[in-house]
Order: C-alpha cells, then sequence, then structure tokens
C-alpha cells in the first residue's frame, strides 16, 4: 500500500536461524586445531613419554613398533573416548540450555546422568545386569529417566521451565537411591560402582570408543539441523508458534537428541561432572551469541575433559584420578558464578 507516493511498508524477518557468523568460524576453527593439540598432548604423556612429533608419526601409522603399540593400542582408545564424550556432553548441554533458554539446564542437573547413574549401580549391587553390560545399562537409565521427566512435566504440552523443575526432582530421587544401592552392597561392589559414578576414562579401550563414535556420527549431525530449527524458541512458544514453529514436536526432538548424546557418553566415561554445564556457557561468551552454539560447545566439551584427563593423570605421581574428580573441581566454581549471574539479572527465583 502506498501513501502519497511513499514506498510500501514492508514487514521483514530476519530468521533465527542462519550459517555460522564469521567469529563462530574463526572459533570453531582454532578449537579443531587445539583439540587436535590436546589429543596428541594426551597421548604424548605418562610413565613412558612420547615426544609429539612422534606422537603425530604414529597417529598416521609410521614409527618404530613400540611406538606404534604405546599410541594407538594403549593410549589412544582412551583419548578417542574422552574427546567423544566431551562432544557429546558440550552439544547436550548446548541443546538443553537453548531449549530451556536457562544456563543453569543441563544434564546434570535434569536427572538424566543421574538415571544412568542408578540403573548401573543397582545392575553392578543387586546383580539385576540381565547379562548386560555397563554400556546398556547406562543408556537404558538415562533413557528412563528421560522418560519419566518429560512425562511428569508433559500438561497440555511442556515447557523448559517444567522441565527443569521436574528433572531437579528426579535427579534428587535417583541420587537417593543411588545411595541407597551403595549403603547395601559389598565394599569391592561399591568400589566398582564409584569408580565410575565420577567419571573414569581409565582402562577405556575401542570396545567403549567405537560405539559411541557410531553414535556421535548420527547424532551430531541431528543436533546441528535441530540447533538452527529450535533458536525460534529463544524468542517464546507464542513467538515461535507464530512463526511457523512446531514447539512440541521441535522439544520432543531436542530431548531425544541430547538425551542420546548424554546416553551415550555416561555409558562410556561414566557420568563426567560439569562438562554439559560449562561447554555450552565458556562457547557461547567466546563466540557472542545469544544462546550456546552447539558445535562449538562440543568443541569446547572435548578441549575440557582432555585437559581434565592429563591433569587428573600427572596431578598426583604415581595415582591416576578419575577425570571427573577434576571436572568438578573446576566446574563448581562456575556453577556458582552462573547461579550469581541469574540472581543478578532477576530470574533466579
Amino acid at each position: 500500500m502506498r501513501f502519497g507516493g511513499a514506498r510500501p511498508f514492508r514487514l521483514r524477518v530476519v530468521p533465527v536461524s542462519g550459517f555460522l557468523r564469521p567469529r563462530q568460524l574463526a572459533f570453531c576453527g582454532g578449537l579443531f586445531v587445539a583439540v587436535f593439540v590436546a589429543l596428541c598432548w594426551h597421548v604424548s604423556v605418562g610413565e613412558y613419554g612420547i615426544p609429539l612429533p612422534d606422537v603425530a608419526r604414529a597417529l598416521l601409522g609410521s614409527g618404530d613398533p613400540g611406538t606404534l603399540l604405546v599410541v594407538q593400542e594403549l593410549r589412544l582408545p582412551r583419548a578417542v573416548v574422552g574427546l567423544l564424550a566431551g562432544i557429546a556432553f558440550g552439544m547436550s548441554g548446548a541443546l538443553f540450555q537453548t531449549m530451556t533458554r536457562n544456563p543453569l539446564a543441563s544434564p546434570d542437573m535434569i536427572g538424566l546422568t543421574q538415571g544412568a547413574g542408578t540403573a548401573v549401580v543397582g545392575g553392578i549391587v543387586l546383580g539385576w545386569d540381565f547379562g548386560l553390560g555397563t554400556q546398556a545399562l547406562g543408556l537404558l537409565g538415562a533413557f528412563a529417566g528421560a522418560v519419566v521427566v518429560y512425562g511428569l512435566a508433559w500438561r497440555r504440552g511442556t515447557t523448559g521451565y517444567r522441565i527443569i523443575l521436574v528433572g531437579i526432582g528426579v535427579s534428587w530421587m535417583c541420587l537417593s537411591a543411588t545411595d541407597f544401592l551403595l549403603a547395601r552392597g559389598g565394599r569391592f561392589q561399591a568400589q566398582a560402582a564409584l569408580g565410575w559414578l565420577v567419571g573414569n576414562l581409565n582402562g577405556r579401550d575401542w570396545q567403549q570408543a567405537a560405539p559411541l563414535a557410531a553414535a556421535l556420527a548420527v547424532l551430531v549431525p541431528a543436533t546441528l539441523l535441530i540447533g538452527r530449527l529450535m533458536r525460534t524458541l529463544l524468542l517464546g512458544d507464542d513467538v515461535a508458534q507464530g512463526l511457523g514453529t512446531r514447539v512440541q514436536a521441535v522439544r520432543l526432538a531436542v530431548l531425544l537428541t541430547g538425551v542420546g548424546l548424554v546416553a551415550f557418553a555416561t555409558a562410556a566415561a561414566g557420568p563426567v561432572a560439569f562438562v554439559a554445564l560449562a561447554a555450552p556457557q565458556i562457547a557461547q561468551r567466546l563466540c557472542r551469541t545469544a544462546w550456546p552454539p552447539p558445535l562449538a560447545a562440543g568443541l569446547t566439551g572435548a578441549l575440557v575433559v582432555l585437559a581434565s584427563d592429563v591433569v587428573a593423570r600427572e596431578l598426583i605421581p604415581g595415582t591416576e584420578l578419575p577425570v571427573g574428580i577434576v571436572t568438578g573441581v573446576l566446574g563448581a566454581p562456575v556453577l556458582l558464578w552462573l547461579l550469581i549471574r541469574v540472581n543478578r539479572a532477576g530470574s533466579g527465583g
């Protein structure tokens, strides 16, 4: 419509989803390099030290037989499990924080890792593994926790706020059940369960790395696709629906993808604490975006896990600490900082 020769007014809607910005591309490129360097560093450090150039040659399949054996068979599987688990935890945290529009929402907080822990401890202490291994029990426990959270949060649809509140309640229920099982079990059973519960890469081999790699080959592209679709949720459910987004369908897809990521990562490496909480927030601030970017969050998570595992191995000579202890020490200040920021913003309740 024209008024007195004026140009017609057109409402232009700029899509929330889009391609990576130059800053995100540069940051992700730098992270790829940093993760590769951290992987080589992780493999080179140990009782039998290997120079970084020899590690790079061994990764390409050349070098003396002794170095090839140490790198490819003894150290590389552990590093690969840590790298893949960090990617999965970081991306799952980015999905949940974006879906709920809350920086405190992560699998650690809404009962998913706790559900996996309860299932694994129950299988170890009670012997109710039904022939399944730790990985299968962790997968079943995480998915069971997600079903309970989603079912209790459903009331003619779900909201991020209800998912967080219900998830916190389910998380504490699972923690109580786990403590009861540990108290009931024997000393050796409790030690085996605790070694897994804190998040541990000790003794990991290709049997844990292969299923996790296969799962991420499907879940990572799905996460990147869903991440573009879900950004309209940042505008609120009503606005998202007005823009044509099927809010409940997208939210369910986010939940299933995020649960898949955290379930396979937890099954392989245990519930490594705070990576899913801290990595998306670090990536968001470095990329200067309004939401945690999933790819950058995944690479940040991989970098955090690899570096933390090196610290866990070398901090006390002769003792290999579980990686979850180091990430917990580093992640606790991040959680306190987020709580302070949310409270100052007036959204902390």
